[in-house]
């Protein structure tokens, strides 16, 4: 389902409505890379590549405080209504999980600096890469929904927000497993722990995405409502 908005008259505004819409996809790109950097950091060990996200992080959370001025000033200034309001408010809703995101693969990228100085399991950690696989492609669908105003990308979010919470439990269960048969290992799968949280986390702020985009095309609020009903009402005729 792909949806317009209605054309205004003042083209000015218009344009002031897809600069903020590109932008905001401009901040979506930069915290893809983000994410995709620190897991391949952790994977690889590479600290470079790690050190490259978290001085990224700085460049977005700059842009989404630029966003949210940017916002604020349309409202106060065409004060719009109906679905141009919701675009805005959607698009400030969005900006603040994309800042979150970048914080969380800051925090990888931080993390993966300090278990690159440790000894390295014989899997390279590739639950952890299968996992944030996982969240990455998440993240480009809620992108990719917010361009097309496809409110059903809401729908593939949050089935594939389960499989990560399933993965994050069955990680805590082998590391833990790890811990008790190792205790020198501790430090390290402590720290990779807080790696698959993170990336639970980041599932989190996708679905949120996945949200934001139903309110946008629907103007209806499904935060609160279970996985099962949330399907439900976005599938409805």
């Amino acid at each position: 389902m792909e949806k317009n908005f209605d054309q205004h008259i003042s083209r000015q505004f218009n344009q002031e409505l897809e600069n903020l819409r590109q932008k905001m996809m401009s901040m979506g790109g930069m915290v893809e890379e983000m994410l995709q950097n620190a897991v391949r950091a952790v994977v690889s060990g590479d600290t470079a590549l790690a050190e490259r996200v978290i001085q990224a992080d700085d460049r977005v959370n700059a842009i989404e405080k630029s966003l949210d001025e940017e916002c604020t000033l349309i409202i106060a200034r065409r004060q719009p209504t109906a679905s141009d309001l919701r675009l805005i408010f959607a698009i400030i809703k969005a900006i603040s999980d994309l800042e979150r995101i970048g914080d969380e693969a800051e925090k990888i990228a931080r993390w993966a600096i300090a278990l690159a100085d440790l000894h390295r399991p014989r899997n390279d950690y590739r639950e952890l890469e299968q996992m944030g696989v996982t969240v990455l492609g998440m993240l480009r669908k809620g992108l990719d929904g917010f361009t097309r105003m496809a409110p059903e990308t809401a729908v593939e979010i949050i089935q594939q927000d389960k499989k990560v919470d399933q993965d994050y439990e069955a990680i805590f269960r082998q590391y833990y497993s790890y811990m008790v048969e190792d205790a020198k290992s501790i430090r390290r799968i402590l720290d990779a722990l807080l790696i698959a949280k993170a990336l639970e986390r980041i599932g989190d702020h996708c679905k949120n995405l996945g949200e934001y985009i139903v309110y946008l095309v629907e103007g209806r609020d499904l935060r609160h409502e279970t996985a099962s009903e949330f399907v439900r009402q976005v599938t409805e005729e």
